[in-house]
């Protein structure tokens, strides 16, 4: 053998190598991805019962990621239109509820409480009743298109003391809708369920 003949088998044999181990760089790294959905828990989910018009429903979620998730958008068979919700005090010093641009956020390593009277995802136009025990499906949505499928449990809650009457307040709270919308019609919820 001379050496050229050698050079070139060793070079061939590393060329084999190298390309084996890239492949399997490449199947490891695709089994691993995680998504955002992959690391996120829902502890506790609960949806406040209801006999129609709109509801709440709430729970902690936990990001074990080592960065920032975002749920972006939230469905159920509960309700036609569900929208992410936080209640801040207004410039104005009065409490406002209304729809959350850009979604959730849910930090890295952290949590975010969904809980009356703060963030919360928002179920309107709710027609057949939600009563204590039942369970409520919610599919979350998170910004890179995965989703994760929560089972909330009803529960009766008296706080907050909600009533949309079919206007545009939550005991003062301005909803952020005029009465002319859609979402403004479908209030119609009796807070002391």
């Amino acid at each position: 053998m001379t050496f050229t003949t050698l050079r070139t088998t060793r070079l061939s044999r590393l060329a084999v190598l190298a390309a084996v181990s890239t492949v399997a760089l490449a199947a490891c790294s695709s089994t691993s991805a995680s998504t955002a959905a992959d690391s996120t828990t829902v502890t506790d989910p609960w949806v406040k019962t209801v006999d129609e018009g709109m509801t709440a429903a709430f729970g902690v979620i936990t990001n074990t990621s080592g960065e920032d998730i975002t749920i972006v958008s939230a469905t159920t068979d509960a309700a036609p239109t569900v929208e992410l919700h936080e209640t801040a005090m207004g410039d104005d010093g009065a409490m406002s509820m209304s729809p959350i641009d850009g979604g959730f956020v849910v930090p890295a390593g952290g949590s975010l409480t969904l809980e009356p009277g703060s963030f919360h995802i928002m179920l309107m136009g709710v027609t057949e009743p939600i009563r204590a025990g039942d369970d409520v499906n919610v599919t979350l949505t998170f910004s890179d298109d995965s989703t994760l499928d929560v089972t909330a449990t009803a529960k009766d809650f008296t706080g907050a003391n909600e009533d949309y009457d079919g206007g545009d307040t939550m005991d003062g709270m301005d909803m952020g809708h005029d009465s002319t919308s859609p979402s403004a019609d479908s209030m119609n919820m009796e807070g002391d369920s």
